[in-house]
């Protein structure tokens, strides 16, 4: 972690902050804050205080990390690069010429620095050794990033875990709850690797050993949230792109390995008998994920480093730190996603659809349906099966990342015909689904020419919306998108009262103004702020219950849910900021941003 933040630093990328802050509820806000900004750093915090016990700690807390692009090619690479060399792998062919031997012999040999190394003795995250009773969580500084969070939260933590017969193992990345000194929060999904262990155990009726790294090796991070292949250990993937073995040692209680250079190691065993209320916790998505029943573990160490520093990030709304964590991902997972989807030719998962909810996909098309075909191989494939919304573009399409561009190809050829509305497995974080864990899917094929003008007739902003709530008072506010399109964008906020359904009923009569209609509700949403309506729709809707067609005018509801709409799960709450620690840390001068700042993104 020294060695990071001296890159860091080197390379502007670091801002250190003196002044004393709280660990509840400051540090996160302002880290929050500092990702949004256009020119981004990471931030160290030299003062860290908990008011709430009275405590002082002198550990450093580093947090936004990978801070921007150029970030994550200090610490990971050239994603590009490395996708291509990935790429080679999978296409390598037996060698004919002896200049072709050497080539791939070299290509090979590298392949042995995959194979994490573990070492003998103990390393230096082992340097301070807390046992039992003296191991307390509360000795570091972890974070309560928002006020409805169910308590401290490690947000950064490398859960390393392995399969009930040792031959398999596994890092990956959970959000982990304090619940006291000594236990500690397991939010395992369901698609995880460590759940599927944990059901191992379960069934032999044996505790599972769990050791959580903190800090050393930034790519120990991105290693974690990698969507590997089930049974491959992620570690390899660290050897695979740094070319050299990532060195282990032994835990100290138990026999998990674990990197030497971590900042902090938190070992223990969890009881598969016994569960506990988690969360809730604002995450990824920018909603709470409500309380739900998981299980925990009980700590038997506490190892660190003599001068450590506690790594952490912040959650919440877009864009945030995973936002340049995932364009890596992206780059480099491309090649091991086409040996699936062998006519795929790039993919692009904007952050603002908070990556599983959207995709946009590029493909080569060469038969009718082919579309629909690749949606199903995406819906059918590891992590990419809980993307709930697929949209497939021909070869011939701009740049995927070209915002303006890439949606004007879409709008002008997007057909009600050639949708495709499923159902299936969705992400356990998300909140519009009518069931946990099982929603619907949204495809949208428009790899073909453009659509057929449609007769609508356009009218400006200020007219449709009067003709509006002269049908419904429900009706605030309304923009139009893209209205040089074949399917331009009306967007309108209300005040529900009722199911959305009743007003697109309603709106018949305008239909003939009106080919994409999407409604939100006005107490949250700002309809000229396109960026965070993305955000929005792409978290609230269901596809099996929010989408309503009639003829070629199609509309999405977007509104939260409740028992008008017969929902039967409570809505979360979006993550908000609370405005009294943003006011405070703008008056000491220690963040510094605009009304304009705090509304463009919904802080």
């Amino acid at each position: 972690m020294k060695e990071a933040i001296e890159l860091l630093k080197k390379n502007n990328l670091l801002r250190v902050i003196d002044d004393e802050l709280d660990i509840y509820l400051e540090i996160p806000h302002i880290a929050y804050i500092e990702v949004k900004k256009e020119d981004s750093k990471a931030l160290l915090f030299t003062n860290v205080v908990d008011k709430k016990n009275n405590k002082k700690f002198d550990i450093p807390v580093l947090m936004n990390v990978f801070c921007n692009e150029k970030a994550v090619r200090l610490f990971i690479g050239d994603g590009d690069k490395i996708g291509a060399e990935i790429e080679g792998l999978l296409k390598m062919k037996p060698p004919t010429t002896f200049s072709e031997k050497l080539s791939t012999f070299g290509k090979l040999f590298a392949l042995k620095n995959t194979i994490p190394k573990k070492l003998k003795g103990k390393g230096e995250c082992q340097q301070v050794i807390k046992l039992g009773s003296d191991a307390k969580l509360s000795d570091l500084p972890i974070l309560t990033t928002w006020e409805q969070d169910g308590g401290p939260f490690i947000t950064m933590g490398q859960v390393y875990t392995t399969s009930l017969n040792g031959e398999l193992k596994n890092l990956g990345m959970y959000r982990l709850q304090v619940y006291d000194d000594q236990t500690l929060g397991m939010h395992w999904q369901i698609h995880k690797d460590s759940n599927h262990f944990f059901h191992e155990y379960k069934k032999a009726g044996k505790k599972m050993p769990v050791s959580i790294g903190i800090g050393g090796d930034p790519m120990y991070i991105w290693c974690g949230q990698a969507p590997l292949p089930i049974g491959i250990f992620e570690l390899m993937l660290y050897g695979f792109v740094k070319n050299k073995n990532a060195q282990l040692v032994k835990s100290i209680t138990n026999d998990i390995y674990v990197p030497k250079d971590n900042d902090f190691i938190i070992e223990g065993f969890v009881d598969p008998s016994k569960m506990r209320i988690e969360g809730p916790f604002g995450d990824h998505t920018g909603y709470y994920t409500l309380e739900e029943e998981y299980p925990f573990m009980q700590v038997s160490a506490i190892t660190s480093k003599k001068n450590p520093t506690y790594l952490a990030t912040v959650v919440g709304k877009p864009p945030l730190e995973d936002k340049y964590m995932g364009f890596a991902t992206e780059r480099i997972f491309l090649p091991l996603l086409k040996t699936t989807a062998p006519d795929l030719i790039d993919y692009y998962m904007p952050e603002n659809g908070v990556f599983h909810n959207l995709i946009v996909a590029k493909i080569k098309t060469l038969y009718p349906g082919h579309a629909s075909q690749m949606m199903h191989a995406f819906w059918g494939v590891g992590q990419m099966s809980f993307v709930k919304h697929a949209i497939f573009v021909n070869e011939d399409a701009p740049e995927l990342t070209s915002h303006e561009e890439i949606s004007k190809y879409i709008l002008n050829r997007i057909n009600v015909e050639d949708m495709l509305v499923s159902k299936g497995v969705v992400d356990a974080l998300d909140h519009s689904s009518p069931k946990f864990a099982v929603g619907g899917k949204l495809g949208l094929d428009c790899t073909g020419d453009e659509v057929a003008e449609l007769g609508i007739t356009l009218l400006e902003d200020d007219e449709l919306l009067q003709k509006m709530q002269n049908i419904s008072n429900e009706v605030k506010a309304l923009k139009q998108y893209f209205k040089d399109t074949k399917n331009p964008i009306c967007v309108i906020s209300v005040e529900k009262t009722r199911n959305q359904k009743y007003l697109f009923e309603e709106l018949k009569p305008l239909f003939e103004h009106i080919k994409i209609l999407i409604i939100v509700d006005s107490a949250k949403n700002d309809v000229t702020n396109s960026y965070m309506l993305v955000w929005r729709v792409c978290n609230n809707i269901d596809s099996n219950r929010d989408l309503f067609i009639d003829g070629h005018t199609m509309c999405l509801d977007a509104t939260d849910k409740n028992a008008h709409d017969n929902f039967k799960r409570r809505w979360p709450d979006d993550v908000d900021c609370t405005k009294e620690v943003i006011e405070s840390l703008r008056e000491r001068k220690i963040i510094d941003i605009s009304d304009e700042f705090i509304k463009k993104f919904y802080l």
